[in-house]
């Protein structure tokens, strides 16, 4: 047990693998002075008791670079450092029990392939050829990945304890951190005990890599690290006679999982109904620890087990395991700088899954803490996507009985969680329950989805083909298309950026022009220094030193963070504004009738021209109208202080009749936009999409000097495009598409959409993706020249392909 220097470039605080892999990275990027402290022993949290299943097909292209990276990895780890790490490519193999889970892994197979990942679909007979002990009654079909594989995690995460310390990093075991010293954003030190011995090690960053401490880390820290620990249960039977190794199985619709280990079966679950763990916190002396057996709890998965895997039958236990596995609320795992801190580092959280994700994970990390910059898009797992209030521990408990159970379950499209629900509610929300309204949420937010009409129960049936509400959407559809529609936006992030600087500094961060007159809406976007989409806003310009900056609700902390951190030496006040007003969007080509019969105001072109705002009044309130749109119709955003936002609501509601204006949701606006083209963050651009190659140039004004990202946009114009945002329309009106089908040209895979939904007005599904240029700067009309099909579930589907949106092109109906 050696003691820690005085002092380092980096503390880590966590020695399971993602710790370890962290510390490895860094030194392998040539970091002198890392330093990795262990409370206990390494490996002795969760690590330790890990399956150590090592998947390669995640929901995300970036997510399984990231996987595919940890395998690649650790099949070289042994020969680097001399520590076997039991890494086997065995593949694996998941079975399908129903028809509509068949089409969810067909459509990962399809995946896979535009990701990159080798995959073959199989029959139920098929995956008896490969999996000789396995009762295929009920099987419907299977897919296979030959390069997955499995390992031993604890020897996983030494070999990376190694391979750092063979490059210079300190790993101290026995030592825990007791409390850090602060000074404004920045911890400056931690302080440390070995039993009765103390001190101090001054340092420039922190890594929280606390696993299933993380939540509790985080809060010495002063971050807020969303986690919570439930206990996962697996069995070892006794030596198998004659069992050789076999591929990873995976049974969703039965919750389990199998993997053969010497010679034995381990076969785990992740049941829909899980037993959060440590309350009041985990014990002190908790090291190498399992936690009491529950046999009823397992019992109903041993039992199909025993069916689906008759060889069980007969095998006695060798091990009852039930031991902690950390899960967060979304089933994401945390990376990245902490909101809260400038420097405060987070990888935490891994859902059962941390072997797999921690080479690659490990490696995103070190090199976003080496360059200052993200490496490449990790929206998905940037710990700035979750809220303030996600840290609550009640919200933690309830929400971790769904989420380890998500894992194995169907993952339908618009799924929704169903605990720790309506925390964050609208000014409108009773008055939408009371008219029909489905609720989803995002960030805490519920939202209407959609609204069920008089005799339709008002609940979602999952399928992955059309869902009970999909007529519902197409009547909102197209009351927004040919009437009037209303929803609600209230959700959306609203940051007040004010002071002297305020004009310098949004023209310092983002790429449009704000120098523009009191009123004004400038549709613009943040970008980082290569040029990549790190925010996607409107902002008005509601006073001469004062704009209202519009973001997504799930990306508001993030996009407000991004502000913070370069805001430099700008007199500015940045706030977060968004409960202060309820906004209700009033869309279609009568809109304007509607408004007028519910205000004295003026909406006419010559007061209110697109891309303004107004201060009006509204039955006998107040309120500010901006006149934009995500729809591409004629309509306006209504502002409401949020204590009058019932009364404009009930005004509305009682003059919809008169124009038979229909209440609409969250899925009507989606649908809308993809028919538009307009850009969903986080799908169809992110923080290594080029604004350029988005299609987003319009909105980037070059002849103004020094914002964030110039540099590279003269580049990239200089250069030519490698690649283009192209909008495609299916030409048969029945498959569906949600994201990442793959896109083929001239039968070529090229990429794969980023979103994708059914086109009501159009009659067929649309999506969005990036498509490679066959040289840089090819033409648009030479891109537009090959033919393009989208490979839904394994069928190549013929589209069409648009640069510019299907619908209303010259966009003449949102400037009517």
């Amino acid at each position: 047990m050696a003691t820690p220097p005085s002092s380092a470039r980096v503390v880590i605080i966590g020695g399971g693998v993602i710790g370890c892999s962290v510390a490895y990275h860094l030194a392998k990027l040539g970091w002198t002075d890392v330093m990795l402290l262990e409370r206990k022993q390494l490996t002795s949290g969760t690590t330790w008791h890990a399956a150590g299943l090592i998947a390669q097909l995640r929901a995300t292209a970036n997510m399984t670079k990231l996987a595919k990276y940890s395998q690649e990895l650790y099949g070289n780890l042994e020969a680097e450092t001399g520590v076997a790490t039991g890494f086997k490519r065995c593949g694996s193999i998941t079975v399908a029990l129903t028809d509509e889970r068949k089409e969810e892994i067909y459509r990962q197979a399809a995946m896979a392939r535009a990701f990159g990942v080798d995959v073959e679909e199989i029959s139920p007979a098929e995956v008896k050829e490969r999996y000789e002990h396995l009762n295929i009654d009920g099987v419907t079909a299977g897919v296979y990945l030959p390069l997955d594989g499995q390992g031993d995690p604890a020897n996983i995460a030494l070999a990376l304890a190694k391979g750092a310390r063979q490059n210079g990093a300190k790993v101290i075991e026995r030592t825990l951190v007791t409390g850090v010293r602060r000074e404004g954003r920045q911890i400056t030190g931690v302080d440390w005990a070995q039993g009765d011995e103390t001190g101090h090690v001054a340092c420039d960053m922190v890594v929280n890599c606390g696993g299933m401490w993380g939540h509790q880390v985080g809060r010495m820290l002063g971050v807020n690290v969303p986690l919570h620990a439930c206990e996962h249960f697996y069995i070892v039977t006794e030596a198998i006679a004659g069992l050789t190794q076999m591929p990873v199985l995976r049974v969703p619709d039965e919750c389990a999982y199998y993997k053969e280990d010497a010679g034995k079966m381990l076969l785990g679950a992740f049941e829909p109904n899980a037993k959060p763990w440590a309350m009041d916190g985990i014990p002190a002396d908790f090291e190498f620890d399992q936690l009491p057996e529950d046999f009823d709890h397992f019992e109903p998965i041993l039992e199909a087990a025993v069916e689906r895997m008759p060889m069980l039958a007969d095998a006695g236990i060798h091990t009852f395991f039930n031991g902690p596995e950390s899960f967060t609320p979304d089933d994401a795992y945390h990376l990245g700088l902490a909101p809260e801190m400038d420097n405060v580092w987070v990888a935490a959280g891994f859902n059962s899954i941390g072997i797999q994700s921690a080479g690659g994970a490990g490696m995103a990390l070190s090199q976003w803490m080496d360059s200052g910059e993200k490496p490449f898009d990790l929206g998905d797992v940037d710990i700035a996507r979750m809220q303030p209030f996600q840290g609550n521990k009640t919200y933690l408990f309830e929400r971790s009985k769904e989420t380890l159970g998500l894992l194995y379950a169907d993952h339908f499209p618009f799924r929704q969680k169903a605990t720790a629900r309506g925390i964050r509610r609208t000014p409108f929300h009773q008055h939408l329950l009371d008219r029909g309204a489905v609720m989803g949420e995002l960030a805490g937010w519920e939202r209407a989805n959609w609204f069920a009409r008089e005799a339709q129960e008002a609940k979602y049936e999952y399928s992955w083909s059309r869902q009970n509400f999909f007529d519902n959407v197409r009547e909102e559809h197209m009351a927004v298309r040919q009437n009037v529609g209303m929803y609600d936006m209230s959700s959306f992030g609203k940051i007040r950026v004010e002071g002297r600087d305020a004009t310098a500094f949004m023209n310092h961060i983002g790429g449009g022009q704000y120098d523009v007159p009191v009123g004004k809406i400038v549709y613009t976007q943040f970008l980082n220094n290569r040029a990549g989409i790190e925010a996607d806003v409107t902002a008005t310009r509601i006073e001469e030193d004062c704009y209202l900056v519009v973001t997504p609700a799930a990306t508001r902390l993030a996009d407000q963070t991004w502000m913070r951190r370069n805001k430099g030496d700008f007199n500015v006040v940045i706030t977060d504004v968004t409960a202060g007003e309820g906004v209700l969007a009033i869309m279609g080509p009568r809109s304007r009738e509607l408004l007028q019969a519910v205000s004295p105001n003026d909406f006419s072109n010559d007061v209110n021209p697109f891309g303004t705002a107004q201060e009006i009044e509204i039955g006998m309130a107040l309120a500010r109208v901006h006149r934009v749109t995500y729809v591409g119709e004629l309509g306006w955003e209504v502002y409401i202080p949020s204590d009058m936002c019932g009364h404009v609501f009930e005004t509305l509601a009682t003059a919809r009749f008169d124009f038979g204006m229909r209440l609409c949701g969250m899925h009507m606006m989606d649908t809308c936009r993809m028919e538009k083209g307009f850009r969903h963050f986080g799908h169809d651009i992110t923080s290594e999409d080029h604004v350029l190659e988005a299609g987003l140039g319009f909105a980037v004004k070059t002849d103004k000097p020094d914002f964030i990202g110039r540099d590279a946009v003269l580049r990239k114009r200089e250069e030519g495009l490698a690649r283009r945002l192209v909008q495609f329309k299916l030409t048969d009106p029945e498959p569906l598409l949600y994201h990442n089908e793959p896109i083929l040209r001239d039968g070529e895979f090229v990429g794969y959409l980023s979103s994708g939904g059914y086109g009501h007005h159009l009659g067929a599904a649309v999506g969005m993706g990036y498509v490679p240029c066959a040289q840089p700067g090819e033409k648009p009309e030479e891109m537009l020249a090959s033919t393009y099909e989208i490979d839904v579930m394994g069928t190549r589907v013929r589209a069409e392909a648009q640069l510019m949106p299907f619908y209303d092109p010259a966009g003449e109906r949102a400037k009517a």
